[in-house]
């Protein structure tokens, strides 16, 4: 384990998500305090309580992210950008958003191309986090070279395993292949199934310096009782 790697250091690498069909307003205020309590990085929300969100934050420094055509990714470009743009005025630090599979499958690069830019220049205008989720489990190697290459046109500030409601999460295997095709031009945030510290620091050694996850709380404990018991 990195020796440097400490509670707070961890949390501030951690996306809290809460990305439920059904969540209630006390619900949405208490995932709120408690990601403030435990200082993490974002939380991960779809995009409608943005706004809602951001107040129960208050003055923390915690930021929101809004998913986008979240968990498919089977809306237009101009939808995309019109709830990117709304998510940002409602208080959004950062937008995930989930790239046309079925664009890419067909091979209409072109579509995945104008999608990333669109969204990418609208979050860079902004000064809003970027991050484009791939949704590793339906793609070939050579589908994850095609967004890797596309992305270094682009240049999001991340791209994403999964969006965890696919057939499969984050793989460690993922994460060393998509860091050693963009190297240090962008970060890579492992998403999915990344329920406990091990996992976590797998998916860090790896590569990734974003990890989304419900389990943050349990994650971070796990390594205050680790560092407690090694003295």
């Amino acid at each position: 384990m990195n020796s440097n790697l400490t509670p707070q250091k961890i949390a501030k690498m951690i996306d809290q998500t809460l990305l439920k069909a059904y969540v209630s307003d006390e619900d949405f205020r208490t995932f709120c305090e408690e990601s403030a309590a435990y200082d993490f990085k974002m939380v991960a929300i779809n995009s409608a309580p943005v706004k809602k969100c951001r107040e129960f934050l208050g003055g923390s420094d915690v930021h929101v992210g809004a998913a986008i055509s979240f968990p498919l990714g089977q809306t237009t470009i101009e939808t995309k950008v019109f709830e990117t743009e709304t998510a940002i005025r409602e208080g959004a630090d950062e937008i995930d958003y989930v790239v046309n599979i079925v664009e890419l499958k067909n091979r209409n690069l072109d579509h995945i191309r104008r999608e990333m830019k669109s969204i990418v220049e609208i979050c860079r205008k902004a000064g809003v986090i970027s991050k484009v989720i791939f949704e590793n489990c339906y793609l070939t190697r050579e589908e994850k070279e095609i967004l890797c290459g596309i992305a270094l046109e682009v240049k999001p500030d991340f791209i994403k395993t999964s969006t965890g409601f696919g057939t499969g999460g984050a793989t460690v295997e993922d994460v060393r292949f998509m860091k050693s095709l963009v190297g240090d031009e962008i970060k890579v945030k492992a998403a999915g199934g990344i329920r406990d510290l091990d996992t976590a620091l797998a998916m860090i050694e790896a590569g990734a310096e974003r990890i989304g996850t419900s389990a943050g709380v349990k994650i971070v404990e796990e390594l205050r009782e680790r560092l407690t018991a090694e003295g």
